[in-house]
């Protein structure tokens, strides 16, 4: 049987893929070169000439679980509709719904970042470039008269932060917090930081679907 000969980047893009995967199953201190290397059928050797240490590995999944996600928030924000609408699909996205892979693999990351310097850069340009792009819209729904927001770069800093703590109890702590509570809160946070009349939203044909690609339930 021929092996078909895979190019730099196609290696590189399996094991990223591989290593998210393992990551995820087993946690960032457990996993092991020789779990990605086992999980593709290839050589410890292998992973080593693209990435010479765990670290290295370790890090650069997170990056290429970070510009996945990324490019994915620009896709929504980048849509030709309101921008509170815009901004109402990149929350329900961001927002935890259940036991999403996403959020169990940011979990391990942040936890990793503590001592890991490479992986704290990773994750604070996350986070840095999301609110960001947050901000962006909120600004632009204020210029449009959608919505009041003085700060938008304040209230994107409070929103991610309410919807990573939300993730935190709803991903580690089984039954913490009632998903449907964790939903009224995240909206009435949406109000308050926008000024908007409180009603519920009626937009939910613009759901997307989430980091585990299931179909949003709420947000």
């Amino acid at each position: 049987m021929t092996r078909v000969r895979l190019s730099v980047a196609q290696r590189r893009g399996d094991l990223l893929r591989a290593a998210i995967e393992q990551i995820e199953a087993r946690g960032v201190a457990a996993v092991r070169i020789a779990d990605v290397a086992s999980a593709l059928g290839v050589s410890n050797a292998l992973v080593l000439y693209h990435f010479s240490t765990k670290e290295q590995l370790v890090a650069a999944a997170f990056r290429h679980a970070a510009e996945g996600d990324l490019a994915h928030l620009r896709k929504l924000l980048g849509r030709r509709s309101p921008a509170l609408r815009r901004l109402r699909s990149a929350v329900r996205w961001y927002a935890p719904t259940g036991q999403a892979k996403g959020w169990r693999l940011w979990i391990e990351g942040w936890a990793a970042a503590l001592r890991d310097p490479a992986l704290r850069e990773v994750a604070q340009d996350l986070d840095r470039q999301w609110k960001a792009a947050l901000a962006e819209v909120i600004a632009e729904g204020v210029a449009a008269g959608e919505f009041r927001c003085p700060d938008p770069a304040g209230t994107a800093l409070r929103l991610t932060a309410l919807l990573d703590g939300l993730a935190v109890q709803l991903t580690s702590y089984a039954g913490a917090v009632p998903r449907a509570r964790a939903q009224e809160w995240v909206e009435e946070a949406l109000v308050r930081e926008l000024g908007l009349a409180e009603q519920a939203p009626t937009d939910t044909q613009d759901a997307a679907p989430d980091r585990n690609g299931a179909a949003p339930q709420g947000l």
